[in-house]
This record gives C-alpha cells, structure tokens and sequence, in this order.
C-alpha cells in the first residue's frame, strides 16, 4: 500500500519514502493495537525491509521505468504488452511479500485475543466505507465514481483527456467485467479466513516449540498472501482472470486513442519518475536540480 501512494507521482516519493517506514509502522499499529514489545521489534523489521527494497527493488523499478519510457512513445500497444506489465508488477509484489514473510510470522504469533478482534472490527469498518466508494446503490452514482477514479489515474500520467478520449474513457468503463458486489463479496470471505487463519496461529505460538510455530505461521504468511492475490475458487479466479484481460485491453484502448503529444507528457511523467526513484536509491534528499519539474514543464 505504501508502494502503491510513493508512486502516484514523483518529487512526493523521494520526499516520502523516507517517510515510508513510519507510515507502514502506523498503518499496522491502527489494525493491532500493537503493545510496545511489538512495536519495537516491528519497526526494527520495517526499517530492515525498506532498507533492502531501496536497494534491491527500487534499481529493478527504475529499470522498468525506462522501459516504459520507451513502450510509452509507441503509438499502438497491444493487451498483451499491457499485460506483461501487470505480470512483471506481480512478480515485484511476490518478491516484496517474500521478504517481509519472516517478520509477519513472527507478530502473527505474537496476537492476543483482544488485538485479533481488533483487527476484526477494522476490516469491517473498511468494508464498510469501501461499499460506499464503490457499491451505491444508486447506479449512475457508482458509474461516475469509478469513471472519476479512471480518468484520474490516466491524466496523472497522459494529462488532460480531451472530450472524446473521455468519452471512449466511459464507454470503455461501462462494458467492463468489473463487479464491485462480487470483488466486495470475496474481501469479505478473505477477511474471515485471515482472522480464523490468524487465530489458529496465535494460539499455535503459545503452545508450540518456537522454531515450529514460527515455520508454521511463515507458511500461513504465504497461504494469506497467495489468497490475497489469487482466489482459492475457482470461480472467482476465472472472474479475476477474465478482468484482467479485460484491463489489459481497456489500457491499451486508451493508449492507442493518444496523441503524440499525450504520449511526450507520459514519457517525460516516466522520465521524472524514474530520476526521482534513482535518487531515492543514491539516497537523495530530494532536492533534485529542477525542482520536481519534467523539461516539459509539468510538475511531477
């Protein structure tokens, strides 16, 4: 999740990753409650794992970003292309989730009672809000607001759509696959299998030998994490797979209507992403020589 806020933009991520730690800390505590023994040792972990993603993530992300430089410029892509982008962020998300696995088992087995009914009633004060987002009842008010979150996402990296990109932009939105019932649904039995799955852990680290119950709760660690991203039924795996794709195409749909202009904003969108996340990596301060600003003239 904080990954996902660094790199809504730029001159923000070199400012906040430093920040990162503290804000994954507090993040964690609002779901725990977690008690000082925790915490200490849980921002120890943090600043463990943020220090080995600046160096071993975030050079493979600038890679990528150049990459994208290049891809961006073209003026047709196809799903596939959109996809292997999709794929290549999965493998990322993998490899962050493998790192931090140790340090999630061992709090896993740390939980009381009290703070796993705790975390019960925050995801449910969650689920609660994201039905207002995203599930109203009222139709055309659940159209607008995804068309918002879209094409909010695509300004930040193409800027301004002019009036027919948005319309496409709603055309495309309306004949999606996307259920928010159904996505709504599944968070809701995954959420009940975390709390039972992190019971059953909890109390496996009060009555097992250590090294056991650590080995055990890393493997729940994967089991969540593998549920997380990829549905145990099979039903909800063919829907997730089938919207995939769908995105996939809807991407590149968008794309493909750009002009070159739109295509030179993204490229020097990237361009400012990938100097910022560079900077981050040689430890920069942030304080780059233009300002946050694209040789464009956009703020990144």
């Amino acid at each position: 999740m904080a990954l996902a806020v660094l790199l809504t933009g730029c001159s923000v991520l070199r400012i906040a990753y430093s920040q990162a730690p503290a804000l994954a800390y507090w993040w964690i505590d609002g779901y725990v409650d977690l008690n000082d023994a925790q915490s200490a040792k849980l921002r120890d972990a943090i600043d463990r794992w943020f220090e080995w993603h600046r160096r071993t993530e975030l050079p493979r992300y600038a890679a990528l970003l150049a990459r994208a430089q290049r891809e961006v410029m073209e003026p047709t892509l196809s799903a596939a292309q959109l996809c292997a982008w999709r794929d290549e962020a999965q493998r990322r998300l993998d490899a962050a989730l493998d790192e931090a696995t140790p340090a999630f088992a061992a709090l896993m087995l740390t939980l009381t009672p009290e703070q796993i009914r705790h975390m019960q009633a925050k995801m449910a004060k969650s689920s609660e809000e994201l039905k207002r987002d995203f599930a109203q009842a009222d139709k055309a008010e659940r159209a607008r607001g995804a068309f918002k979150r879209t094409l909010e996402r695509y300004e930040n990296l193409y800027g301004k759509l002019d009036e027919a990109q948005r319309k496409k932009l709603g055309e495309l939105l309306a004949a999606s696959p996307f259920d928010a019932e159904r996505w709504l649904a599944e968070r809701e039995r995954r959420n009940a299998e975390l709390i039972a799955l992190l019971t059953t852990v909890a109390a496996s680290g009060r009555d097992a030998e250590a090294a056991r119950a650590q080995a055990q709760a890393q493997a729940a660690v994967r089991v969540l994490a593998e549920r997380a991203l990829r549905s145990p039924r099979p039903d909800h795996r063919a829907y997730q797979e089938r919207l995939t794709q769908e995105n996939c195409a809807l991407a590149a749909a968008m794309h493909n209507a750009t002009t070159s202009a739109q295509r030179q904003y993204a490229r020097n969108k990237l361009k400012g992403w990938e100097d910022d996340v560079r900077l981050v990596v040689a430890g920069g301060n942030g304080n780059g020589s233009n300002g946050g600003v694209n040789d464009n003239g956009t703020t990144r």
